[in-house]
């Protein structure tokens, strides 16, 4: 009898570590793809933001062109050249200009025709745009360091050399102006109306495996 139960615990033992091994299995299993769930919300979040700095620079573009250059000698804008900027004239095929990068770069991803593909309510048949641009977020952070920029600053911004932003805009015509809003319809025409519409299009881009995109947009009214 003593034997029997000596042969009964051994295999309950058994029985209990092989029970333990699995839910030890089991729950690391969770933990990782928790882990992965989390980094890749944090991607998003982090490519929304880089989307959004993609609408405040087409923004930025349009209002730059109305109100005129900016001089960097004197500190002031040159009104002379100051502009209602315009379509260009041929429908655009979705490439962007590369701003602050080029392939040779060790951090360069081909952003292809992305953010012009991630608008797919756009007739692509008839689409003019005032200008397309790609920017690298990272080498836009770094670049505006000085030159007692940290390590970890560094190291930030080259991690987030895995982010570039895009926009496109488009001059959709005349609309109603009056200083605090207004609506844009797209078959508004010049009759009656003292503003001009810009509708911006900004792209937040992840380079990976797995790419990440948002897309976002945005009109803008100027007084003609």
């Amino acid at each position: 009898m003593k034997k029997n139960e000596q042969g009964f615990a051994l295999v309950l033992s058994l029985v209990l570590m092989l029970a333990m091994s699995l839910m030890g299995g089991a729950l690391i299993v969770i933990s990782a793809g928790d882990h992965r769930s989390n980094n890749k919300s944090d991607e998003y979040q982090q490519t929304f933001y880089v989307a959004e700095t993609a609408l405040i620079e087409g923004e930025k573009y349009v209002l730059n062109k109305f109100l005129g250059p900016w001089n960097t000698s004197n500190h002031k804008r040159d009104t002379s050249k100051r502009a209602l900027p315009a379509n260009q004239t041929s429908v655009w095929n979705g490439a962007m200009t590369k701003k602050n990068y080029t392939t040779s770069d060790s951090f360069y991803f081909n952003t292809s025709t992305n953010c012009y593909q991630s608008f797919s309510e756009i007739d692509k048949s008839t689409l003019k745009v005032v200008a397309s641009e790609s920017w690298n977020f990272g080498k836009v952070l770094r670049d505006s360091f000085n030159t007692n920029a940290s390590n970890q600053e560094k190291t930030e911004a080259e991690r987030l050399q895995s982010y570039y932003y895009e926009f496109f805009i488009s001059r959709i015509g005349a609309a109603p102006f009056r200083g605090y809003g207004s609506s844009v319809k797209k078959s508004a025409t010049d009759k009656g109306n003292d503003g001009m519409a810009y509708r911006v299009y900004g792209c937040g881009i992840k380079k990976d495996e797995d790419r990440m995109i948002v897309a976002l947009e945005s009109t803008i009214v100027l007084p003609k």
